[in-house]
């Protein structure tokens, strides 16, 4: 329950915990750390754990069994499905996202758990290298986060950086060039190439980006709006630049 509601706690145990028989079926075995399973659960889906132990190759006492009035105090859902898992963490750096011809995603103070969590799960279906967040960026072991993923936070490599300024002149050195959406962007985003090396820089969904990471950005780029529209919400946004990116480099 203290890995649920405090980032404070996930981070100490470098554990977290995801919810649901899709989430947990999905989690890599090397990071399970434990299955809890209520007793209805277990009625309803009585060959699950034997399975479930013979695909992932763990041992019978990762998985628990508990009463159902127990599981609805440990689940943060309202109809939970009845089968929840502590996961251990996995950690990169920004040098493992660097290899090949790179596509990746910079955020800054992005605050809203459901927008980077919505960033992640389309950062895999577009391919993209890796996600490289601020410090104060929402905490993606937020349940829900977690949720919003959809399973993808198993599979896109991602880092928070102590020093953001510095984890994008790393990426700039290493050649990637880096846009960044702004209403002084010279071109809309369809007037750039991104074939090469890309990165996209999003910002806080109230304030955008700060200015010392907007005036570090290679190129400022627009997204046209009509009407009375002065922005789009920043995980619409980062879709839209991204797989402009991917349209460039399948062409």
């Amino acid at each position: 329950m203290s890995l649920l509601s405090r980032a404070k706690e996930r981070k100490k145990n470098n554990q977290y915990v995801i919810e649901g028989l899709r989430m947990v079926s999905e989690v890599p075995a090397d990071r399970l750390v434990k299955v809890y399973v209520s007793e209805r659960f277990v009625n309803n889906n009585p060959d699950f754990i034997d399975s479930f132990i013979n695909k992932k190759g763990v041992s019978d006492s990762c998985c628990e069994l508990v009463s159902d009035n127990v599981f609805e105090r440990m689940s943060q859902t309202q109809t939970p499905q009845g089968i929840l898992a502590v996961v251990g963490m996995k950690e990169y750096c920004v040098k493992d996202m660097l290899s090949g011809n790179p596509l990746l995603i910079l955020v800054e103070n992005l605050q809203d758990p459901g927008n980077l969590g919505t960033i992640v799960r389309m950062g895999e279906g577009a391919g993209v290298t890796g996600v490289i967040m601020s410090p104060n960026t929402v905490d993606i072991y937020n349940p829900k986060t977690i949720r919003s993923t959809m399973g993808s936070i198993f599979r896109v490599p991602f880092v928070y950086a102590s020093d953001f300024s510095q984890a994008v002149r790393e990426c700039q050195d290493a050649g990637v060039r880096v846009y960044a959406a702004h209403l002084d962007g010279r071109n809309t985003y369809i007037g750039e190439d991104y074939s090469g090396p890309t990165g996209f820089l999003i910002g806080n969904e109230g304030n955008g980006l700060t200015g010392q990471i907007t005036q570090q950005a290679d190129t400022l780029i627009r997204i046209p709006m009509q009407g009375e529209v002065e922005s789009l919400n920043a995980a619409i946004a980062c879709t839209i630049l991204t797989y402009e990116a991917v349209r460039q480099r399948t062409k």
